[in-house]
C-alpha cells in the first residue's frame, strides 16, 4: 500500500450529504475484483450525461478539479453498502483525501485499509475548507498526517484527530498484509514449534 506522509493537491468541492457508496461508485461497475480501472466509473451518474459525454456541471468534470487529490464532501459520506469497491474508485481517479464531518463507519475503514486519508472535522472547520476549496484554481490544501494539519491556500490551519494505529499504518504504508509480514518471524517459528511438537499434523 502506497505511504500516506504530506499531500498538497487540489481539494474539489463536493457539499452534497449522504453520498453513499452506490453513488459513489455504481453496480454496474462491480463485476471486477481488480483495483483498478474503476476511476472511469466514479461518480459515473453524476459525472456523466445520458449519451455517456461529460457533466459540465460536476465538479471533478471541470478543468480546475479534473486533477483533484483532495475531496471535501458533505455529511455522512460513504454510507450505503459496504462495497469496497468505493475507496478503490476514489484512489484510481487520484483522490487519496476526503473531508468531512463524518463517515460510515465501513466506507470509514476502508479508506484505511487502502491509503486513502478519511479526516472528520468540526462542522466551523468543514465550513472553512469547503470555501477553500471552492476558490477552483487556488483551491490548493496541504495535509500533513504526521502533524495532523490541513493548511490552506491564505496559511490558515485545521487541526484534526486520528487513532494513533490507523495513522501508522498509512505513514508506513502497511495494509493488513503488511501489518501480517511484520510477523512474519514469530509466524514461521510457530510452524517450526507445530512441525515439532506435531509431525503428524
Amino acid at each position: 500500500m502506497q505511504k500516506f506522509t504530506t499531500l498538497t493537491g487540489v481539494a474539489a468541492p463536493l457539499p452534497m450529504i449522504n453520498i453513499d457508496t452506490d453513488m459513489i461508485i455504481p453496480k454496474q461497475y462491480l463485476k471486477t475484483i481488480k483495483r483498478t480501472g474503476l476511476g472511469a466509473g466514479l461518480f459515473s451518474e453524476l459525472r456523466y450525461n445520458a449519451d455517456g459525454s461529460e457533466n459540465p456541471d460536476f465538479v471533478l468534470n471541470q478543468p480546475a478539479y479534473k486533477n483533484a487529490e483532495i475531496l471535501v464532501a458533505g455529511d455522512n459520506f460513504g454510507c450505503g453498502s459496504s462495497r469496497e469497491h468505493a475507496p478503490w474508485a476514489l484512489l484510481d481517479k487520484g483522490i487519496r483525501c476526503v473531508i468531512s464531518t463524518s463517515f460510515a463507519d465501513i466506507f470509514y475503514n476502508n479508506c484505511f485499509k487502502n491509503g486513502i486519508l478519511p479526516i472528520v472535522v468540526s462542522p466551523e472547520d468543514h465550513a472553512k475548507l469547503m470555501d477553500d476549496a471552492e476558490r477552483g484554481a487556488n483551491a490548493r490544501l496541504t495535509v500533513d498526517l504526521a502533524a495532523q494539519t490541513i493548511s490552506g491556500p491564505d496559511g490558515g490551519t485545521v487541526t484534526f484527530e486520528i487513532d494513533p494505529f490507523r495513522k501508522r499504518c498509512l505513514l508506513e504504508g502497511l495494509d493488513d498484509i503488511g501489518l501480517t509480514m511484520e510477523k512474519v518471524d514469530r509466524i514461521s517459528g510457530f510452524e517450526q514449534k507445530l512441525a515439532a511438537d506435531r509431525p503428524w499434523a
